[in-house]
């Protein structure tokens, strides 16, 4: 895939983040990734981040990256285009990137280098260095320590035509409305907060009505249905998820720092797609709070695990 496809893929539709499956001794689970791609891949997602924030790749050694990718590439072909996280230290990222473009990874979502602050012209010659290492198509992630500005943008892209796609991980409206305004349709635009559905209605009246979904690796359909009604203009679909389970979540999730990923593997858990335990130094959720998640993901009714739709399928395939 030309960068331009992907973009093209970024312009439209809801994307997610797959958990990456651990066992019980925080080994890579690959019979459990495969299991958890074949069942997200037919709810509608345009692409799936392998490796990314919500799949923890802050946490995979450089000897575990590739299987991981090429993993999601293997079992997604033809039915969802994969794009790989990566990110780190630059000769890291560069590392990342290049086994992804090797493994057929449709682009890479350059996650923030970590740690070390640096100035706008050190984080641009990073981006740099990271496109100019692969030919395939790069989004770059706005976040923590790599924000950068418009005018820095605006040379990245000059200089590298892969550079193809900008996320937004800061929730800086002002900075975003900046920043779109001075690359206009040059980039496709993804909101990635996290938690994204809370902010998706403001984000598409800034003409970014693309964001990617955590909730999808556990509630894929109500996943879809929010981002249809937000596509939709649907405001009492939205109000109502938003107030019966989007808003209690975050209660829950802000409890401790780090279970934004946390929170969302216990999901997989409670509707049958357990994921196993986080990577230190992340820490899964207290057996009340996942008691309370249930009771949430519960009062959305019975088919929001997929569950029915699997069985409709089922039946299908018999027929």
């Amino acid at each position: 895939m030309n960068p331009q496809e992907l973009k093209n893929i970024m312009g439209s539709g809801l994307l997610s983040f797959p958990l990456t499956d651990f066992d019980a001794n925080g080994d890579f689970d690959k019979k459990g990734y495969i299991e958890r791609l074949e069942w997200l891949a037919p709810y509608g997602a345009s692409a799936l981040f392998a490796a990314g924030g919500t799949g923890e790749f802050f946490s995979l050694t450089g000897e575990e990256y590739p299987g991981v990718i090429q993993t999601a590439v293997d079992t997604c072909r033809g039915k969802v285009p994969i794009i790989a996280g990566a990110g780190g230290p630059t000769r890291f990222a560069i590392q990342c990137a290049q086994a992804a473009e090797k493994a057929g990874a449709h682009g890479i979502l350059l996650l923030p280098h970590y740690l070390t602050e640096a100035g706008q012209d050190g984080i641009a010659a990073h981006v740099e260095a990271v496109c100019k290492s692969v030919k395939f198509g790069v989004i770059v992630y706005n976040r923590a320590t790599s924000r950068l500005k418009p005018d820095t943008l605006a040379r990245l892209a000059e200089r590298n035509p892969n550079l193809v796609g900008f996320k937004d991980g800061v929730g800086d409206i002002e900075a975003m409305v900046a920043i779109y305004q001075k690359m206009g349709d040059r980039f496709a635009y993804l909101g990635g907060l996290p938690t994204a559905e809370v902010y998706a209605a403001a984000y598409k009246a800034m003409g970014t009505p693309v964001y990617s979904s955590a909730v999808f690796n556990f509630i894929p359909k109500t996943a879809m249905d929010f981002y249809n009604a937000v596509a939709n203009d649907d405001l009492p679909t939205q109000h109502r998820l938003l107030k019966d389970f989007f808003m209690p979540y975050l209660e829950l999730r802000n409890r401790v720092p780090g279970y934004a990923v946390s929170i969302v593997k216990a999901g997989a858990k409670i509707v049958g797609h357990d994921a196993g335990p986080v990577r230190a130094p992340l820490t899964d959720l207290k057996p009340d709070e996942v008691a309370q998640l249930a009771a949430l993901i519960e009062k959305l009714g019975p088919a929001v695990s997929g569950a029915a739709v699997e069985r409709e399928a089922k039946t299908k395939h018999r027929r």
